[in-house]
């Protein structure tokens, strides 16, 4: 059966974020389709700031007119595409509302270091977040000016928000926007199999935020891997392409 894999790259990523991937996947007849994010890679950045809606909604649009086109005539009882989505990060935010809304007719749902598990770190980063912003017009008061160089680094450095810093005010906006959402709630009508690959010293999006989404998609399959940070889609990309591919079967 005809199998595409649609892979969602995390904030500040791009396609290049699963070269490793494709290298463990080749030779496979796996069709690997990994856009850039808009804000990121070659793709220009939104207008005005999104939620995680606004990017579920553009996959959603990008993979129906990119899709490969099924084969013709198609082998002997097979009447579809099977469809994998694997989305590290802010891609796997976006991915778990997609499985969740059924918005696309997902075979298999594999999540690497997902994120859209809220509690008080999150709550924490997003009062960074704000208070970045905020001390971004303080030190523009006259007589504090000249300590912009200095005070910005130091704010952003206090914050843990550097993401927030290399980022357009858009861009910016956005990041606080998907922050604030917590898909707990979404995950128990996530119905297909799923595989949620995590490393155990990730500080992005902690271990923790592993075992919630275990517990609550029912059916799902941890895997941990001991030493690995956040990018765990690239650290143990050859592992999950084994994964990916015994879900073929």
């Amino acid at each position: 059966m005809p199998t595409t894999l649609l892979c969602l790259h995390g904030w500040g990523g791009s396609k290049e974020s699963f070269t490793e991937l494709r290298e463990g996947l080749q030779g496979t007849d796996i069709t690997i389709l990994t856009p850039d994010l808009p804000g990121f890679g070659d793709e220009p950045e939104p207008k005005e700031p999104w939620t995680t809606d606004d990017y579920v909604e553009w996959v959603v649009k990008w993979f129906q007119a990119n899709k490969p086109p099924l084969p013709n005539p198609l082998p002997s009882g097979e009447g579809k595409m099977r469809l994998f989505i694997l989305g590290h990060s802010h891609g796997g935010r976006i991915a778990l509302k997609i499985a969740s809304q059924e918005l696309l007719p997902i075979d298999n749902l594999f999540l690497c270091a997902a994120a859209g598990v809220k509690h008080p770190r999150h709550i924490k980063r997003i009062f960074g977040l704000t208070l970045a912003k905020a001390g971004k017009f303080l030190l523009r008061i006259p007589g504090l000016k000249m300590l912009q160089p200095i005070g910005k680094k130091l704010l952003y450095k206090l914050v843990r928000v550097h993401d927030y810093e290399k980022a357009s005010p858009i861009m910016r906006q956005t990041l606080i926007n998907v922050s604030k959402e917590d898909l707990k709630p979404l995950l128990p009508s996530i119905r297909i199999p799923t595989d949620i690959f995590w490393g155990e010293d990730d500080r992005m999006t902690p271990i923790g935020d592993a075992h919630v989404m275990h517990t609550l998609i029912m059916g799902s399959r941890l895997h941990v891997y001991p030493g690995v940070r956040h990018a765990v889609h690239r650290d143990r990309a050859w592992e999950i392409a084994q994964l990916v591919h015994s879900a073929l079967q």
